[in-house]
């Protein structure tokens, strides 16, 4: 693993062909590809809503594998000044972390 991302990090991953962000939970980071159990955050504030009010699950996070070359960054999912993490996004809204929900 690189520095900073060990397993268990949570990560916003930026792909390219196609264009795609998901943040999640990394499982593994090697020259060949990006292990991720993540979402696309384009369905992030839905999951999010869905976990918060307990419903019958229609998003969940999903087990991916991504080869290097449709990565485009990885970011540790981190707060910007006044800006949240989704992380932090995540326990505002629900009432517990990423990693209690997830037992990790």
């Amino acid at each position: 693993m690189t520095e900073g991302f060990g397993p268990s990090s949570l990560v916003v991953l930026n792909l390219i062909n196609p264009k795609e962000k998901f943040f999640g939970v990394l499982a593994s980071l090697s020259t060949a590809g990006v292990t991720l159990r993540g979402i696309n955050l384009d369905s992030f504030e839905d999951w999010v809503r869905q976990v918060a009010h307990d419903e019958e699950p229609n998003l969940a996070l999903m087990t991916m594998f991504v080869p290097l070359f449709r990565v485009e960054r990885i970011f540790l999912d981190e707060p910007a000044g006044s800006i949240q993490s989704y992380a932090q996004r995540f326990e505002q809204v629900v009432g517990k972390s990423v990693q209690q929900y997830l037992e990790l």
